[in-house]
Formats: C-alpha cells, sequence, structure tokens
C-alpha cells in the first residue's frame, strides 16, 4: 500500500497547480511553497535501564501569514524531515480553507511509541517540550495531537513549558483534558469534520446518503468517529480496518462494538461482527459508494486509483493520495474531498479550545458542535462556488484556490521586510 512519493512534493504540486488558477507571481508561490523555518533535535534521553537513546526530532513552521503557527506533534518511527513539511504546510493551507486565524506548522518525534513504557514517553515528551520551548507559545506556535499523541502528552508538555516559564498558559498548547483547559467535543472533532464533509457532499452530488455504503481504511480517532457519526446517519458501514488489515459485513458493521473490540485488544483482527476479513489493499479497491482514507499519507497511489471502486472519496487523513492517483481519480470522475476541507475538524475546534483559554470561559458541548457545523458547512459552500465559477479540475484544486487566495493576500497585507 502507498508508494514512495515524496509528501512535501506533493503538498508543492498541489499548491503550485491552485496558484496556476489565480495567476499568482513566480516568486510568491515560491514563498508560499516553502517552509519559514525548521527545527531538527536529537534528543538525549534516559531510560528505565539506565540506558541512554537519541531521538530525531522536528518541528516545521511553514507561514505566519494569517496567525501564530499551529499543527500536530506526531509519534511515528516514520517522521522525518520532509514529512513535517509538508504536513506544516498541509496546515497553513488547512487553517485558511476553514477561515481560521492561523499559519501552519507541524512536528514528530521519528519513535515508535509502543516499545516505550509510560515514563518513557514522558521523559521524552518533556525533552522534546524544553527545547520547543523558545519557539512555542499562545501568539507564537501552538501545537496540538496528531497520530499517536493526545491529551496525556499536550498536557505534559503544556506543564513542562509553564514550569520553565514560571507562568499559567494553557493556550500553549490545545488537545489538551477537560480539567488542564481542554474543549469539550475536541476529541470527536475530526471524524466529525469527515462526517460533515461526506453529508454535504453527498447533498451536492444528489445522492441519498442513507441509501450509502462507506468504507473506512484506518480505525484510529478520525476514522473510528467517523464511521461512527455516520453510522448514526443511517449509514451503511460495511468495512473497516486498522494495521492487522480489514473486515466487512454486508449488512453493515456495528461500529461502536467494532471500536470497543479494537480498544480492549489492540486490533480489528478477529472482531466476531465481522462476516469476512481481508487485506487494506482490498479495502481500497471495494466496491462502496464512499472511501474513506484515514491512516497515514500516500496510502492510495496510482495502481490502487485506478481499481478504486467508491464514487466519492472522503480525505480524512492527510495526503492520503498520490499526484497521479489524485490525476486519475479526476479522470475517473471519483469526486474527492480533499483533507484540508474534511479533516479539518480538529484544528478548527483546537482554535476554539484556544479562543476559550484567551476567554478564560468554557463553551458547551452543543455550542461547539454547532459553531463546528458552521464553519465546515461554510467552507464547503466555498470550495463549490470556486470549483462550479473556475475552470478547475476537481474540489481539490477549488479548496486550494480559495485557501491560497486567503494566504497570498495576508502576505501582501504585511509586506516583505526587511
Amino acid at each position: 500500500m502507498g508508494d514512495a512519493t515524496d509528501p512535501f512534493e506533493s503538498l508543492q504540486q498541489q499548491v503550485r497547480e491552485a496558484a496556476a488558477e489565480i495567476d499568482l507571481d513566480d516568486g510568491v508561490v515560491e514563498r508560499l511553497t516553502n517552509p519559514e523555518r525548521i527545527l531538527e533535535l536529537s534528543l538525549s534521553v534516559k531510560m528505565d535501564d539506565g540506558s541512554v537513546e537519541v531521538f530525531d526530532a522536528y518541528r516545521s513552521q511553514f507561514n505566519g501569514d494569517r496567525g501564530p503557527y499551529k499543527g500536530g506533534i506526531r509519534y511515528h518511527p516514520r517522521v522525518n524531515r520532509s514529512e513535517v513539511k509538508a504536513l506544516s504546510g498541509w496546515m497553513v493551507y488547512k487553517c485558511a480553507a476553514v477561515n481560521i486565524p492561523y499559519g501552519g506548522g507541524k512536528g514528530g518525534i521519528a519513535i515508535n511509541p509502543v516499545n516505550y513504557s509510560a515514563s518513557e514517553i514522558e521523559r521524552i515528551t518533556r525533552a522534546y517540550a524544553k527545547e520547543l520551548r523558545p519557539i512555542i507559545g499562545a501568539d507564537r506556535d501552538i501545537p496540538a495531537p496528531d497520530v499517536n499523541t493526545g491529551q496525556r502528552e499536550m498536557n505534559w508538555i503544556k506543564d513542562t513549558y509553564e514550569t520553565l516559564e514560571g507562568t499559567t498558559e494553557p493556550g500553549v498548547v490545545t488537545g489538551k483534558g477537560i480539567e488542564s483547559g481542554g474543549s469539550a467535543g475536541r476529541v470527536e472533532a475530526t471524524g466529525r469534520s469527515v462526517m460533515l464533509a461526506t453529508r454535504e457532499a453527498c447533498a451536492y452530488l444528489d445522492r441519498d446518503i442513507q441509501e450509502a455504503t462507506v468504507a473506512v481504511q484506518g480505525y484510529g480517532n478520525a476514522g473510528s468517529v467517523a464511521a461512527k457519526l455516520l453510522d448514526d446517519l443511517g449509514v451503511d458501514v460495511v468495512a473497516v480496518s486498522d494495521s492487522s488489515g480489514a473486515v466487512y459485513s454486508e449488512d453493515g458493521l456495528d461500529t461502536r462494538a467494532a471500536k470497543q473490540f479494537k480498544t480492549e485488544t489492540g486490533s480489528l483482527s478477529g472482531f466476531d461482527g465481522a462476516t469476512e476479513k481481508f487485506s487494506n489493499d482490498d479495502l481500497l479497491t471495494m466496491d462502496v459508494d464512499v472511501l474513506i482514507p484515514a491512516a497515514l499519507e500516500n496510502a492510495i497511489n496510482a495502481d490502487i486509483a485506478e481499481r478504486t471502486g467508491a464514487d466519492l472519496v472522503v480525505e480524512a487523513a492527510n495526503g492520503p493520495l498520490t499526484p497521479p492517483a489524485d490525476d486519475i481519480l479526476t479522470e475517473r470522475d471519483v469526486a474527492v474531498v480533499p483533507d484540508i476541507l474534511a479533516n479539518a475538524g480538529g484544528v478548527t475546534v483546537s482554535y476554539f479550545e484556544w479562543v476559550q483559554n484567551r476567554q478564560r470561559f468554557a463553551w458547551t458541548e452543543q455550542r461547539v458542535n454547532d459553531e463546528l457545523e458552521r464553519y465546515i458547512v461554510e467552507a464547503f459552500e466555498s470550495m463549490i462556488d470556486a470549483y462550479e465559477n473556475r475552470s478547475v479540475p476537481n474540489f481539490r484544486v477549488a479548496m486550494y484556490t480559495v485557501a491560497l487566495e486567503r494566504v497570498a493576500r495576508a502576505s501582501k497585507e504585511s509586506g516583505i521586510w526587511p
């Protein structure tokens, strides 16, 4: 599954394709397709047995023209310089797509967290936070959870920063636990925006969502929440997968039971609510109405795109399609709701959390969900307006033209100096 496509090259290609539609100066395009700065770290951390391990870690600050840098921190063996550059760039255009006042950043540590104890993960996280301390802050750069990180890690980063700074600054990170200044609705936010994007796309394409069949590749937070919320709309989620493979039921899976089984056992393998088990590649090419790739980037390459059976792809993951795959799906008239819209719920509710932290006032979960729906629906409508009124080939280019215009306008208004 996937291929060797460089995610940063994919990002640059996507932005340049949109830039060609709005006639931006070449110098501006060059500036908006490269990060402003990247911090590279070697973290030396003592393990439980007294030995010392060194971990490669990064933080990319791509563009701050529209506000503080914003983006998650992931713990994964594949984390590298190119990946964080790409992810920080996608964050710039994701924030602009939903029109929240942030720039884009991203960070991570090259580590497989399952190989380390909780106390080791805490020391690694605090070592990372200590190095990030000079460049993060509520008005500078605001990290958040990503792959293999969550409330626990954000709470540790917040505590490390506040302790070293001798202050209280809950807005330095988002995705925290409620008692540490987190927001209601944050945990489900990314999956909720995927559900909303799917609902809006089906309505636009004149398809009855309650008659739709859905397959979800990746059953972590985003994928499982999207599956559950689509299930609640009456959709038949017929297949879901994780790294152990995919499970299937023609009549629709019990999405909550599948998540509970994965939580208890660590994988979907052996889930007795399914009638069949097969590979992830088989899930990506099965005959369903909607495919939701919710794992890592480059999951769908050109070969898989040629065989994809879905009529609509909604990107819950960041960069799950390679550029050749994108071109093939466009040629095949398969609609794709791009990641910078579909999975923007996480950063949107992170923005709400940041606003609440600054106000020292907590919103209800209903208010959070209502505001999120408004932002996602308005962003979808702006994408459709661009799609219908510009000569663009697909939804992705349409959404990027909207986002890129906003970033370019902010850049022009700020000017370049000295």
